[in-house]
C-alpha cells in the first residue's frame, strides 16, 4: 500500500526523464505529460495528467510514479499572465 511521498522519488524519475527520456519524448510527445515510475524506470504518456497517472497506477498500483510535462519545466502552472 502506498505510505508517503519519498522525496527520492522524483529525483529519480527526474534522472530518468533526462538520461533516456527526454530526447525522444520531446520529438514524439511535446506538451503531454509521462508519469515515471522509477523502481522499475516505466514510463507512460499521456495527453493529461491524469491519463498519465492512470496508466501508471494500473501497472504498479502499489508504487507512486513522478509526472513531467514533456518540454516544460513544471508539471502544471498555477498563476497570473501579466501584459
Amino acid at each position: 500500500m502506498l505510505q508517503k511521498t519519498d522525496p527520492s522519488i522524483a529525483e529519480r524519475a527526474k534522472e530518468i526523464y533526462q538520461d533516456r527520456l527526454r530526447a525522444n519524448l520531446e520529438a514524439t510527445d511535446p506538451d503531454k505529460f509521462v508519469a515515471i515510475e522509477p523502481e522499475s524506470g516505466d514510463h507512460f504518456v499521456g495527453v493529461t495528467l491524469s491519463e498519465a497517472i492512470g496508466k501508471s497506477r494500473k501497472k504498479h498500483p502499489e508504487r507512486l510514479a513522478h509526472v513531467i510535462r514533456v518540454g516544460h519545466r513544471a508539471a502544471v502552472h498555477f498563476g497570473m499572465h501579466l501584459q
